[in-house]
């Protein structure tokens, strides 16, 4: 054979498999090009952005009631909502509606405690509210812990059933150990003696932003023992019970998986819930009006399966 044919016919070889190989490198990388972590993330509405079930965990951009950002780890194996924010319509701070979603339907209520002053439950009813959340009592954030009856939970109680609405009660939490948790429960049993619930009653932590407060030290793991003590005691008084949340308790206090035998009551007022956990009631404003209601007031939504 020719040398120079020979060396030539050679180069063609090794610049078809350099070709062939360089072809077959960018197609395994198209493939694959897509980083999981990208994969999963979060979106403002909630759902990782392939759209599709996750099995492994995402992250999730968030704002705090005071408009700071945090990111979310969101864990796939807990439960999800399957409620459909396209529905949802908001009108200023207080009108809501949730509607050609052929699952849910919502109803409207409110949470109210001393504060609201003496409240019309009948004109409430009136205009178009179907259940209330009565604060019945509280620990005093301060270092002493007091526990407090809400005055006026006897005439908002016995005002809103009267009134036709339905009615749940929960307790402000300062609890610092499971005992103290069992103590809140306990006098919240002792109070509902002769009252009879059609909802939850709720465990709700706080944590007191602009104030020193005897749980600012509590860790994650001891919320989350104080939620479940509160919760299993208020169980076996015949109750249901309830965990108030939001997005920061989720993320970065509650071990969420050790409360997934509850339902949440869930408060986030963006325009739309953060969460993709599931829950039960939305707070959704702080700042709502209401007919029969002086002042501003919490507003909340129950979704309902159909």
């Amino acid at each position: 054979m020719n040398r120079a044919r020979w060396t030539k016919e050679i180069l063609l070889c090794i610049c078809l498999a350099l070709l062939l190989a360089g072809c077959g490198g960018q197609k395994q990388t198209e493939a694959g090009s897509k980083p999981v972590q990208q994969e999963k993330q979060g979106s403002s509405d909630t759902e990782p952005a392939s759209g599709e079930d996750q099995t492994d965990p995402w992250e999730l951009e968030y704002v705090d009631a005071y408009g700071e950002h945090f990111t979310a780890v969101i864990d796939p194996d807990l439960k999800m909502h399957d409620y459909d924010w396209s529905k949802l319509v908001r009108e200023g701070e207080s009108e809501i509606s949730y509607e050609g979603d052929a699952r849910y339907t919502i109803r409207k209520g409110v949470d109210v405690a001393v504060y609201q002053g003496d409240i019309d439950w009948r004109i409430l009813k009136e205009a178009g509210f179907e259940f209330a959340f009565i604060r019945i009592g509280a620990r005093a954030y301060g270092e002493m812990g007091q526990l407090l009856k809400d005055q006026a939970f006897e005439q908002n109680i016995t005002g809103a059933q009267a009134a036709g609405l339905d009615v749940g009660v929960y307790f402000f939490s300062q609890a610092v150990s499971e005992e103290e948790a069992l103590e809140e429960a306990q006098m919240t049993i002792r109070m509902l003696e002769g009252h009879e619930l059609q909802l939850p009653v709720v465990f709700d932590p706080e944590t007191i932003r602009d104030d020193e407060a005897r749980t600012d030290d509590v860790s994650g793991k001891q919320f989350t023992d104080n939620a479940v003590a509160f919760c299993e005691q208020i169980k076996s008084a015949g109750f249901e019970p309830m965990i108030y949340s939001n997005m920061v308790w989720e993320d970065q206090f509650f071990e969420m998986e050790r409360l997934q035998n509850y339902p949440f009551w869930y408060a986030d007022y963006e325009k739309a819930p953060q969460t993709p956990y599931d829950f039960r009631f939305w707070q959704y404003t702080e700042k709502g009006e209401a007919a029969g209601v002086n002042g501003t007031v919490d507003l909340d939504v129950e979704f309902v399966r159909n």
